[in-house]
């Protein structure tokens, strides 16, 4: 039995759908994870006919969906205004995600505030509406972590009225842009973990979260000045310590999908295909 399984980030294969399926299937994936904020897999773009098409591709190659991305971009929930479509979006893709079937919808929500000032209640108002929705279907919205340490994250999710706000933990995010360790955040967050995304980086420089965010929100992965702070490399050039990160998964009996995410690069099937035998090659003692 497989102690963890190996998912593709779909989209970073930047074919069509079928294609991307396909190929993440000929790399030796067992599920995909699927951006369903915009373009063909965005929930007002589907009927129950393309649907089904889009589940007999997923079907007829063996992969299941190990999660939809829900990140509508922007500054996450940080802004009240923009919250009342962003909310009913993220519903939305939840019903999606059942179904395709997944419970899993991964999203960025916002840089965390140092203290509780507007901000904060704000995307804690947020937060609840979309906690107390996925657990009234049996979901969980799982907010990427990286913005903000571990323990500030657990601390946010503790103050949640519901429990259907989990984590997508992306170590490398974690050692990018607050030089946390990915071994202790697994540990801190381990009652909040239902996904992950390998994928590796280093950091360059200090750097403040807020300022590096506010890249992200404004200008995207395009934003140059994001790269004078860190690097995302192929897996196992980084300095995401997967022995000890693998580890420590294993022992809070973490049993998902470790979901490749290749943002950067200009092969980046090539770069998946290595990352998949990286992690064939490290996951291997674990499987029963």
């Amino acid at each position: 039995m497989n102690r963890f399984s190996i998912g593709i980030m779909a989209d970073s294969l930047k074919k069509s759908f079928r294609e991307n399926i396909e190929t993440a299937k000929s790399l030796g994936a067992a599920g995909v994870q699927i951006y369903a904020t915009h373009g063909e897999m965005a929930p007002e773009n589907l009927t129950p006919s393309i649907i089904a098409e889009k589940k007999k591709i997923l079907d007829d190659n063996g992969l299941v969906v190990s999660a939809l991305c829900g990140d509508l971009e922007g500054h996450g929930f940080q802004i009240a205004e923009d919250n009342v479509w962003k909310i009913e979006k993220s519903k939305r893709i939840v019903d999606l995600a059942i179904e395709l079937g997944t419970k899993i919808v991964t999203t960025h929500i916002g840089v965390i505030p140092d203290e509780i000032n507007d901000t904060y209640k704000i995307m804690q108002e947020a937060c609840n509406e979309l906690a107390e929705y996925a657990d009234s279907v049996g979901a969980s919205f799982a907010v990427e972590t990286g913005p903000e340490k571990a323990e500030m994250l657990k601390n946010f999710l503790d103050s949640l009225s519901a429990r259907g706000v989990k984590v997508n933990l992306d170590p490398a995010n974690l050692v990018m842009v607050t030089e946390d360790d990915p071994v202790k955040a697994v540990y801190t967050l381990r009652d909040y973990i239902v996904h992950t995304h390998a994928k590796d980086g280093v950091n360059l420089q200090k750097c403040d979260r807020h300022e590096i965010y506010g890249f992200f929100a404004d200008g995207g992965i395009g934003d140059l000045r994001i790269w004078d702070y860190f690097k995302e490399v192929p897996l196992g050039q980084g300095n995401v310590d997967f022995d000890r990160y693998l580890a420590a998964l294993d022992d809070i009996g973490y049993t998902g999908f470790l979901t490749i995410e290749r943002e950067v690069g200009d092969n980046p099937a090539a770069d998946i295909a290595l990352a998949v035998e990286f992690l064939n090659s490290k996951i291997k003692i674990y499987d029963k």
